[in-house]
């Protein structure tokens, strides 16, 4: 018969099942998949995902980037140029509801870091992958970048109206500001589009009175205090200023000075070799949002949405239509565009991203605000991503260039905006540009036209001697001889320029001595502004 067991037999038997349940399980969770399946299934969880597996296997997920945990961390600021991929994200958060998730197999995180210095040091420390910069204020700080090795990924957006300069009353035109205090975030994209400006006025920043400031944030409250004539600021506080400062306006903003301000995306080189694809595929997906915020007003909304939930809930409370207008204010930048900025388009013509960058360079060097070696475009440009992303369709095509109709009457007496004097040597009764007078155009000019989308005003204007007939027929042929070689060499819209000869009737020097009225033999060139 069988012998019942003893309590202690019971109690030892026990242990044994206990101890066996135990080292079982500790093995399938360390040596099988079922660990790695528990935890993503946390964190489905934990993400507000109900477990649902992606079963999206029209791209090819077979390497690192599939691992759920595998997160691309983007550095922001608070701008609406970075909607296509925060709307292809699906919000801020890594998120399997992303479509970078679903389509790729890995999730992107973007970190909105307002403060510029707490970015660059999350860029270095690696807490960010990517980061913002715009590529006319890179060239003061790739300097301090270079023990990354940083190079540029691709193109966000142009500032179209996001960048203002406001000024108090009585300030109407550039040349208004001689003398001024003018309050900007020094090295920032702030500061560039101030040096355009002042530059298509005839001035230089040395002619006015600087107030460095922290940030545009900080450049509006000294202009809304009272402290400064200007200021240069990011919207939505172009706006705000005008309302904060009775009779102010914007002087300018970003919707005519189109190509100056150029948001990019920056990673460090060894991070982008050894993520070439994953990077790749975030390219391609940005670029799909983008093109459809562009296109598609119910896509915007979605976006405009996302935008005024996640910079609400972290402290900058925006409205709906805030957001949207913050977007209209940029040209998301398309897969077209992309092609364009690093020149991978043979036939394009306007600015790319090394017009920019050597420019601004040689700009800021002349300012005194870089010392020592700025690496050439060549060795930070990283078009590989770009270069190998085939989208096609309309939406996906480059920005079209701007067209101008003819000019009203009203618009032919506009009051400039700014003018720039050129001085152009013509011999005596003769108005065909010389090989030298060319070269004066286009380095006095020919990018300021680039970057401005503005109407352009073209005076001819000489000294007193001889008749004043013959001298406005002279100068109106010479004014015509400049917007003519514009329009053949450097495929500028004929209907852009206006015409107009002066004769003698504008002088800004004493005809009396010769150095007088060789000032006076000049050619205008006014930007008319919206």
């Amino acid at each position: 018969m069988a012998r019942r067991l003893t309590t202690f037999s019971k109690l030892l038997l026990t242990l044994v099942l206990v101890g066996a349940i135990f080292f079982g399980g500790k093995f399938l969770m360390e040596k099988t998949g079922l660990g790695d399946t528990v935890d993503q299934m946390k964190q489905d969880v934990e993400n507000g995902n109900n477990g649902a597996t992606n079963n999206n296997t029209s791209t090819n997920t077979n390497n690192s980037s599939s691992n759920s945990k595998d997160v691309i961390k983007i550095g922001v600021v608070t701008w609406g140029g970075y909607a296509g991929g925060q709307y292809f994200n699906e919000g801020f958060e890594p998120s399997t509801s992303s479509r970078f998730y679903k389509d790729y197999g890995f999730k992107v995180e973007f970190k909105v870091l307002d403060d510029y210095d707490a970015s660059r040091n999350a860029f270095k420390s690696g807490d960010v992958d990517l980061l913002w910069t715009t590529i006319d204020a890179f060239p003061p700080e790739v300097g301090g970048l270079m023990d990354f090795d940083p190079v540029v990924l691709f193109q966000a957006d142009w500032s179209r109206g996001g960048d203002a300069i406001v000024a108090r009353r009585g300030i109407t035109k550039v040349s208004d500001l001689k003398g001024k205090k003018i309050a900007v975030a020094e090295m920032t994209p702030s500061h560039s589009f101030l040096i355009w400006l002042m530059e298509a006025g005839g001035l230089s920043v040395k002619d006015v009175e600087i107030l460095g400031q922290p940030s545009a944030i900080d450049a509006a409250e000294v202009f809304k205090s009272g402290r400064a004539d200007a200021a240069v600021v990011w919207s939505p506080d172009d706006i705000l200023s005008l309302k904060a400062v009775p009779g102010s306006r914007v002087l300018e903003n970003s919707k005519s000075a189109a190509y100056i301000i150029a948001d990019v995306f920056i990673a460090k080189r060894k991070f982008a070799d050894s993520n070439q694809e994953r990077l790749q595929q975030l390219y391609e997906g940005w670029m799909k949002g983008a093109a459809e915020i562009n296109s598609d007003p119910a896509a915007r909304r979605k976006a405009a949405k996302i935008l005024s939930e996640e910079f609400t809930e972290r402290g900058t409370p925006l409205s709906v239509a805030d957001s949207d207008e913050m977007i209209g204010n940029v040209r998301l930048a398309t897969h077209g565009d992309n092609k364009n900025f690093f020149r991978l388009n043979a036939n394009y013509t306007g600015v790319a991203g090394d017009d920019l960058y050597r420019n601004m360079t040689d700009k800021y060097r002349d300012l005194g605000y870089i010392e020592g070696k700025v690496p050439a475009w060549r060795q930070i440009a990283y078009p590989a991503l770009v270069n190998s992303v085939t989208l096609g369709g309309e939406a996906h095509f480059p920005e079209k260039t701007k067209d101008y109709s003819k000019a009203t009457k009203t618009e032919e007496t506009k009051t400039a905006l700014s003018t720039k004097q050129v001085s152009i040597s013509f011999r005596t009764g003769e108005y065909q540009l010389d090989e030298n007078s060319k070269y004066i155009i286009d380095k006095e000019f020919v990018d300021i036209a680039k970057v401005f989308t503005s109407r352009i005003r073209i005076e001819g204007n000489t000294d007193n001697v001889g008749s004043r007939a013959s001298n406005k027929a002279l100068s109106l042929k010479r004014a015509q001889s400049v917007a003519d070689y514009l329009i053949e060499e450097h495929n500028m819209p004929r209907n852009r320029f206006i015409i107009k000869g002066n004769g003698p009737d504008k002088p800004v020097a004493d005809n009396d001595t010769d150095a007088g009225r060789a000032k006076n033999r000049r050619t205008d060139f006014e930007l008319l502004g919206q």
